[in-house]
């Protein structure tokens, strides 16, 4: 693999970037906001200029010219309607992004970010008259992106529809490795990821398509370490109306104060399986119901294709726990074989994308905010 390739991933108080050279990771960096830095600001998206002058401080202090960057990946952020796969950062989706019309989360600012890193490269080659093609940002499955099958979208009420919202770029990448490692020569399995972190997607994967997931940011799914995950209808509608809570209580009770925080005050499975281990019953009981959701939705993924699952995928921060994936697998083990593929390896997964595109191996979507399904 030929080329360079800068990778941007933003989280609510940290920009992670990888620089690339010819297929290999030269460095990476998770960049600290400070709340006091975040909180300098009314919109996420007012920290765009902050955030990518301090991604540009760093490329200088590393010694990494402008005009060397080949292409600039991204993560995706929260935009629809869109199918899996790389998109070139473009008018619409900026104005998407921008406005937060599909949702207000960090991630909006990546491709907004790449895009204009990307500029800047082109101006550096342009007045050095270097004669390098054009430098451009791109995206690969966004989070957002939405292969559902028409029965799974359906939901107990018109009102609420099943949504996809899950760890797409992990999670694909996740099964183009297990490929690679079988020897695959093309994408041709069904199979079930898990991504366990701080939020937990479990998806369907058959033939390259993510055909069934939940929505691991809109309350469906397990719980994890911060999030309530599928809550029961009657006790939240008593909880909305109690007059205890305002509409932003109630969600941040659901997602951010919920799982292991609500019980435990911590979101750090390593201190409840400590606590376990020294006998805190509470602790060791919590473990077991965590890892049976997880393994329950696992099970009913696998009902969508009639239990014909070739893999079951465990990923994500939580898979480095041998406990856990030991549990999940004793549960799941009788649908499909389970293979660990621990760690988020979002940077990395960006990367490869970006070099597929420098290869010409891969399809380019366009973006079009318009659209009313996938294009």
């Amino acid at each position: 693999m030929k080329g360079t390739v800068l990778a941007i991933n933003t989280g609510s108080t940290t920009t992670k970037i990888g620089y690339f050279i010819d297929g290999d990771l030269a460095f990476e960096k998770k960049l600290e906001h400070s709340s006091e830095e975040i909180l300098r600001f009314p919109n996420v998206m007012d920290q765009d200029h902050m955030r990518r002058d301090a991604i540009m401080g760093f490329l200088s202090e590393k010694g990494i010219q402008l005009k060397d960057i080949d292409i600039v990946m991204a993560r995706g952020g929260l935009f629809s309607p869109v199918i899996t796969g790389i998109y070139r950062v473009n008018r619409d989706m900026r104005d998407v992004l921008l406005t937060c019309r599909d949702g207000i989360h960090a991630c909006n600012l990546s491709a907004v970010i790449a895009d204009d890193i990307a500029e800047l490269v082109n101006e550096a080659r342009a007045s050095e008259e270097c004669g390098e093609p054009a430098c451009h940002a791109y995206i690969a499955d966004p989070p957002m992106a939405d292969e559902m099958l028409p029965e799974t979208r359906i939901g107990g009420i018109p009102e609420f529809p099943r949504r996809a919202f899950f760890h797409a770029l992990n999670s694909r990448a996740t099964v183009r490795k297990y490929l690679r490692e079988h020897g695959h020569t093309q994408n041709d399995i069904t199979a079930i990821v898990a991504h366990l972190g701080g939020g937990i997607t479990v998806t369907l994967h058959r033939n390259g398509q993510v055909i069934d997931t939940n929505n691991g940011l809109g309350g469906d799914g397990p719980f994890t370490p911060e999030r309530a995950g599928s809550c029961p209808a009657f006790p939240l509608i008593e909880m909305c109306f109690s007059g205890k809570y305002s509409e932003k209580e109630v969600k941040k009770r659901i997602l951010g104060s919920g799982g292991a925080v609500a019980f435990f005050g911590t979101n750090d499975l390593r201190e409840i399986e400590d606590r376990a281990l020294a006998g805190d019953r509470e602790c060791a009981v919590w473990l077991e119901a965590y890892s049976l959701n997880i393994a329950k939705y696992i099970a009913s993924l696998a009902t969508t294709v009639m239990g014909k699952v070739d893999i079951i995928l465990l990923t994500g921060g939580t898979a480095n726990s041998k406990k856990i994936t030991d549990d999940i697998r004793s549960r799941v083990s009788f649908i499909a074989p389970v293979e660990i593929y621990a760690g988020e390896n979002e940077l990395e997964s960006l990367a490869e994308n970006g070099y597929s595109i420098l290869s010409g191996s891969v399809k380019i979507h366009r973006y079009d905010k318009s659209a009313l399904v996938p294009d």
